[in-house]
């Protein structure tokens, strides 16, 4: 081979190499590109940001209150029970345990992901945008509402049992 030729086919293969890694990278898009995890922030899957600036305190619940003031101050980790309107439909996290994923919008105007195990508990079917759905459950601050999960009850025990009711279930 002469050195023209050499460096050709050094060239030629790169660039096939090349055109692989992309058109993999097109094809097969990393599961954290298809679908955010049960307890993604809602800026992950699109959600605007939740804004408590302008709720007027005589109008929300004692649920609603409670998770305005966990919102404001960032705490996690709460047993909290609520209700809410559901606004967006997610698909399911099937990474590890299952859950169901929805994003109600509380009457104080504060959405929440809810991260509904689907391996311990029923799913909520059929469920619609528009309707409404009550949780107890455990709530996690981020910054764009915060996520509910613990809808259900732990089977070793160690954990408070939450429940979510639809349509009167």
């Amino acid at each position: 081979m002469t050195p023209r030729t050499d460096s050709l086919n050094r060239i030629l293969i790169l660039c096939i190499a090349l055109f692989a890694v992309v058109w993999t990278w097109h094809r097969y898009p990393s599961q954290e590109q298809t679908a955010p995890p049960a307890h993604a922030s809602l800026a992950e899957i699109g959600q605007t940001e939740t804004d408590l600036t302008e709720i007027d305190p005589t109008q929300i619940s004692s649920g609603d209150a409670q998770l305005a003031r966990a919102f404001a101050n960032r705490q996690s980790q709460l047993q909290v029970q609520g209700e809410g309107e559901v606004i967006k439909l997610l698909a399911d996290d099937n990474e590890g345990s299952r859950h169901q994923r929805f994003i109600i919008r509380l009457a104080s105007g504060q959405t929440l992901l809810i991260a509904h195990n689907i391996d311990l508990a029923p799913r909520l079917a059929p469920l619609n945008i528009g309707d409404w759905v009550s949780f107890y459950g455990q709530y996690e601050w981020n910054p764009k509402g915060g996520v509910i999960h613990w809808t259900h009850a732990d089977p070793k025990g160690h954990h408070p049992e939450g429940w979510l009711k639809y349509k009167d279930r």
